[in-house]
């Protein structure tokens, strides 16, 4: 059965700084599941200290224009739209000026996903593999002026996470600003599939809209460390907050 939660912690004299939904699945990978648990207990708790709505809802149906038009941010934690009805939705949400912040697998795409238009929406980056088993990582800064980067420093090791490859890399898009790499000292990295070097972007925006990517978001270890959770409460504001991409 399909879950509404909403969390308004937004004083009753205070108007919430935005609405966040958020979507997840129960039938997905458990470790992707984990992640969702953890993740909706975590933006809940930034709810409280940050002034924003935050619901979440397991029935991807509620990605349709009527309801979309509700918040100001959309959030992807362990699934992405499998309907033609809902990606079609979320075209038209992001084409007018909607938010995304998606996690790990929500911008998995590949030739039998079929989806063009998510793949120009990610800066032209499709999954072509990863490392295994999950590991932590140094990750480095790109951009620190970057209103997501604020207070993380330049490099730090990343809680235990499974890496994804993209080729092309959405670097190449003249439109992706990159915001976090993975540290070429990484390499190799991985047990039974090892990354052995190459340019992996694991935090970007496509700035012909109002989004963010960020390639975390396998098991129950990503809320483990303070830094990387400033840099995941900031991307939720930034996006929650930020104007319209110009289009």
């Amino acid at each position: 059965m399909a879950t509404l939660c909403l969390i308004s912690e937004a004083s009753p004299q205070a108007t919430p700084k935005f609405r966040a939904l958020a979507f997840y699945s129960e039938t997905v990978e458990q470790d992707h599941v984990d992640f969702a648990h953890q993740a909706i207990q975590f933006f809940q708790a930034a709810a409280k200290r940050d002034q924003f709505e935050f619901e979440t809802t397991t029935n991807w149906d509620d990605l349709n224009v009527g309801n979309l038009g509700r918040y100001q941010l959309v959030v992807w934690l362990d699934d992405f739209p499998h309907t033609q009805a809902q990606r079609a939705a979320f075209e038209q949400y992001m084409e007018h000026g909607g938010g995304w912040l998606g996690f790990h697998i929500a911008a998995f795409n590949n030739n039998g996903t079929r989806w063009p238009w998510l793949v120009e929406f990610l800066g032209g980056a499709v999954f072509y593999g990863n490392e295994w088993p999950p590991l932590p990582a140094t990750l480095t800064v790109d951009d620190k002026s970057h209103p997501v980067m604020k207070d993380i420093p330049e490099s730090f090791m990343a809680p235990a996470n499974e890496w994804y490859i993209w080729k092309p890399s959405p670097r190449l898009d003249k439109d992706v600003k990159v915001l976090m790499t993975l540290a070429s000292s990484n390499y190799p990295i991985g047990l039974k599939d090892v990354l052995v070097g190459g340019d992996i972007p694991v935090v970007w925006t496509n700035t012909r809209y109002r989004m963010l990517y960020l390639n975390m978001g396998h098991g129950d270890k990503i809320f483990t460390t303070d830094v990387q959770n400033r840099l995941l409460e900031n991307a939720l504001l930034w996006v929650g907050t930020s104007k319209a991409a110009a289009k």
